[in-house]
């Protein structure tokens, strides 16, 4: 079945006017693809009397919270879901981690020296939380998984497949990862 343009316009209204939509304009082409897909089903077999915009919206939100838990930007709670927050890195010197070597891009600060020092330590501190984490669970592969995400830019799901594991364990090793480098902050 083929989509004729009133459709497309709906589905594109839908994705547009959802609120998780805004701050995630760069992903309006997974969004609309995820939509697409599932609402076949239902738009196949809707009759003039069906209020399709209704269903549509349902769709939608239900394919731009997969979209996003998939590419990391949204994580489960207890209660509902919560947007991952995106840390800048700054630049710090390269460090050799054993196997893995980590460096940054240098950024130009607008700020003075005593910011550039300040950001930097900071670095420091999660890169040295990060090896400590790394050495205390070498099964877990949390250098190898920082590196991936952070540095190569991997959504969780790829992170999964390159390192053969469900893309729930990396979520949940993100976690783990996450909340180990901030309690190193307390």
């Amino acid at each position: 079945m083929e989509l004729t343009q009133d459709k497309i316009s709906l589905i594109e209204n839908c994705i547009k006017t959802n609120r998780k939509y805004i701050s995630n304009e760069d992903l309006y082409d997974d969004f609309f693809n995820e939509t697409c897909k599932r609402s076949l089903p239902i738009i196949s077999t809707a009759t003039p009397e069906t209020k399709l915009d209704i269903y549509l919206k349902k769709v939608a939100t239900t394919s731009i919270l997969n979209v996003l838990k998939d590419s990391g930007r949204l994580r489960r709670t207890r209660q509902s879901y919560e947007a991952v927050k995106e840390v800048p890195l700054t630049t710090v010197p390269k460090k050799d981690y054993g196997s893995i070597v980590v460096e940054y891009e240098p950024i130009d600060f607008d700020n003075g020296p005593e910011d550039v020092a300040v950001k930097n330590e900071v670095m420091q501190l999660v890169m040295d939380s990060l090896y400590k984490l790394d050495s205390e669970n070498p099964k877990q592969g949390y250098l190898e998984l920082f590196k991936l995400r952070y540095k190569e830019g991997m959504t969780q799901s790829e992170i999964a497949s390159e390192l053969s594991i469900s893309q729930s364990e990396v979520s949940k090793r993100l976690f783990s990862l996450m909340e180990s480098i901030k309690a190193n902050f307390s």
